[in-house]
């Protein structure tokens, strides 16, 4: 079963990382001034995961293919790392879409 994983950054900022059930990072959020707008983004990715529509694929400047989970806002609420094909990147979408409805979180920042 996946999870959340709230940490801070070294700039303070907080930030969570969703890990699939095998501890791999598949989806990392961007940076939150407070825990609560981080707690609030790991319900946006939790009720926005299950829309593929909300998914951008996309492609790095090097040619490695990755995504984006957008709100219904438009705005990126979590990037995936880089992956050496499409099918892999598919593959990172689906297990998002498996493991954020229900995963709990792990709040590693007290």
């Amino acid at each position: 079963m996946g999870k959340f994983v709230i940490t801070t950054r070294a700039n303070g900022e907080f930030q969570f990382n969703l890990k699939a059930g095998n501890g791999q990072t598949i989806l990392t959020s961007e940076g939150y001034t407070t825990k609560a707008a981080a707690l609030n983004g790991i319900e946006s990715v939790k009720t926005n995961s299950q829309d593929d529509g909300r998914y951008d694929r996309k492609e790095s400047t090097s040619g490695k293919p990755y995504f984006t989970l957008k709100a219904g806002n438009g705005q990126i609420i979590g990037s995936s790392e880089m992956y050496e094909s499409v099918s892999a990147r598919e593959n990172g979408i689906e297990s998002v879409k498996k493991n954020a409805s229900d995963a709990d979180t792990d709040d590693q920042t007290s």
